[in-house]
């Protein structure tokens, strides 16, 4: 199993011809040079309906009802929050990033594509996840590891204690978390994506501070290379880390839904709840919080 199930440059220049009038070769434009890092993050790393049908069934099952309005927190190119939206003519979402041109991104390539009834329902907000409490949601969401940007106990309670504040009375938070032996030593793991390669890279690990170093890397068919097309310099937190800290922000229980394999430890794409486990090498869950 590996640990990212779902983890810009210009596209519109003209091919270069082999030579210039001058008889003098013009450098190649490569595939590296031509690709755009969103488009390729949001087909190697991201599953929206994968995560919209656990979102929505847990909610059900919890509050006994369907949930509306959602919040994204580093929600980068708005790729689930519009896929949230798409999916019920009631449904609204709130989108929260730090970084503007990755929104600007967002907007010109994501809410763009979609109906005037969706973008209309969608509002993209470059602040910082610290400080959003407002307008209060159903269920808010942290994807793809974002929330261990934070290193210490005190901000990640912060961060949570904000999430708690923007929730609706029977609000639901989920995020997910990746760990095992494997996931703090040095690696490199490649997956095919049509004619592109996913590299992702645990560069290292200090086991002092628990700080790990990734990289998101894509290789071409042409030999070029995209490199640290992405980079993480994150905390790896453990499950009781998180859990304590969501508890100590104010909500009142906290559920962990493990990843179901087969026998062979391939993905079965289902989960369940969990509160014994076996270790294994790399093992990814959902966090449920409820408040």
């Amino acid at each position: 199993m590996t640990t990212q199930r779902k983890l810009r440059a210009p596209s519109s220049a003209p091919l270069p011809r082999a030579a210039s009038a001058r008889g003098r070769r013009v450098p190649r434009v490569t595939m590296a040079d031509r690709a755009d890092r969103h488009a390729l993050y949001q087909k190697a790393v991201q599953c929206p309906d994968f995560d919209m049908h656990f979102f929505v069934t847990t909610y059900k099952r919890l509050r006994g009802r369907a949930p509306v309005r959602l919040r994204e927190d580093f929600c980068g190119t708005a790729h689930f929050a519009a896929a949230w939206v798409r999916g019920h003519r009631d449904r609204r979402a709130l989108g929260v990033d730090l970084d503007e041109p990755t929104l600007r991104w967002a907007a010109e390539h994501v809410l763009a594509r979609e109906s005037p009834s969706v973008r209309q329902r969608i509002t993209l907000r470059c602040a910082d996840v610290l400080d959003v409490t407002a307008p209060k949601v159903d269920l808010c969401c942290a994807m793809n590891f974002s929330f261990c940007v934070f290193k210490s106990r005190e901000l990640l309670t912060r961060y949570f204690r904000a999430v708690h504040q923007g929730l609706r009375r029977d609000g639901l938070f989920i995020t997910e978390l990746y760990g095992g032996p494997d996931a703090i030593h040095p690696l490199v793991e490649r997956r095919k994506i049509g004619r592109v390669t996913y590299v992702w890279q645990q560069e290292k690990f200090n086991p002092i501070t628990n700080e790990t170093l990734c990289h998101i890397h894509f290789k071409f068919p042409d030999g070029s290379r995209l490199d640290r097309a992405f980079s993480y310099d994150w905390r790896l937190w453990s499950i009781p880390e998180v859990r304590e800290c969501l508890l100590a922000a104010g909500f009142s229980r906290v559920d962990v839904y493990w990843e179901d394999e087969d026998d062979k430890g391939q993905d079965l794409g289902t989960h369940h709840l969990a509160t014994v486990e076996q270790n294994q090498p790399t093992w990814l869950v959902y966090i449920a919080a409820l408040k």
